[in-house]
């Protein structure tokens, strides 16, 4: 075991690990308390033990505290992956398994039936609010109390009452849970790491997810068997090649050119014009991908006007219609 462990590699390496994997993620911001914290308890007892201010870490400090880490789990199947928050412009530092299936990871803290509703949300995002005109990719709560339920072996999902019920041979023994259940769930899922919530109240997969799942998610919901240049529910943004859940897309309906709107100034900045990288179209900024697909409509907005409903009964009711008038330009 000593021989996998980095010279140099030391008590404050090893509390910083564990910070670390008890969040699953962190930023420079988020740790420059924990190495503060370090470095306090790390003076010689000798003398007169000085706090050491947060703000005095570097992130050249930093960044010697994630290489050390980064070397250390590389023995154990793990690594330390990084990208943009793509609203907050936060680089976020993940450690991710490279060998577990998401799902089996997931089951150290919660039931089949738990993962299974987990796994129906994320379909919700990436497949029914995620399509050519639309490309939303987050529930509110009330789209996610509608997959509490685990589909019946013949396919129909629709279930009389509220009560548990217990599927049919074929799927598994996975049962539904209660919508009283859905809410904790949910807040399970953004306390864990795996959602974010925005302040409007809509769930979506948050960067720590989204790096750690990136191969998942493209082999589950892309299909191999397109060409290069057919529509895809996964798409990277032409700058930075992460994937994109909140940012622009080409005005062209079947394009797959995604750009994040904290990647869109320095990507143009290196362009000659305002053109898709690939089909040439008139790049406008106004077709976007995330929440602002459904709220920046002349739908959503008339809605809004005219009914005076929750947010969450609009939002559903765009989606059903898959947009009407999903951009104003279109």
């Amino acid at each position: 075991m000593d021989d996998l462990v980095p010279q140099g590699y030391n008590d404050g390496n090893r509390a910083f690990l564990q910070a670390l994997m008890a969040r699953g993620s962190i930023t420079y911001h988020e740790a420059k308390p924990i190495i503060a914290a370090i470095k306090t308890a790390q003076q010689d007892d000798d003398g007169d033990r000085q706090r050491v201010d947060p703000n005095s870490v570097t992130q050249e400090e930093f960044a010697a505290y994630i290489g050390a880490a980064q070397e250390v789990v590389s023995h154990f199947d793990y690594e330390v992956r990084n990208a943009m928050h793509q609203v907050r412009k936060d680089r976020v530092y993940a450690l991710v398994n490279t060998t577990s299936d998401p799902m089996t990871q997931l089951a150290t803290l919660h039931s089949a039936d738990e993962i299974a509703f987990v796994k129906r949300v994320i379909d919700g995002m990436f497949e029914k609010h995620n399509t050519r005109r639309m490309e939303v990719m987050c529930v509110d709560s009330m789209q996610a109390n509608k997959l509490r339920h685990a589909p019946k072996a013949d396919g129909d999902e629709s279930i009389a009452d509220d009560s548990v019920v217990q599927t049919q041979a074929g799927q598994g023994g996975i049962k539904s849970i209660k919508s009283s259940e859905v809410a904790s769930m949910l807040a399970a899922m953004v306390d864990e790491g795996w959602f974010e919530k925005s302040r409007e109240g809509y769930y979506s997969l948050s960067t720590r997810a989204l790096l750690e799942l990136r191969a998942w998610l493209v082999d589950t919901y892309n299909d191999p068997d397109l060409g290069p240049d057919e529509w895809q529910r996964i798409k990277f943004c032409e700058a930075c090649k992460e994937i994109v859940t909140v940012g622009q897309r080409c005005a062209e309906r079947d394009c797959n050119v995604r750009i994040h709107d904290i990647c869109e100034d320095a990507f143009w900045r290196t362009r000659r014009d305002n053109t898709c990288p690939k089909c040439d179209k008139a790049w406008s900024g106004k077709h976007f991908v995330g929440l602002k697909a459904v709220t920046e409509t002349e739908a959503y907005k008339r809605a809004k006007r005219n009914s005076g409903r929750e947010r969450g009964s609009v939002l559903e009711q765009i989606i059903q219609d898959e947009g009407g008038e999903t951009d104003e330009e279109e």
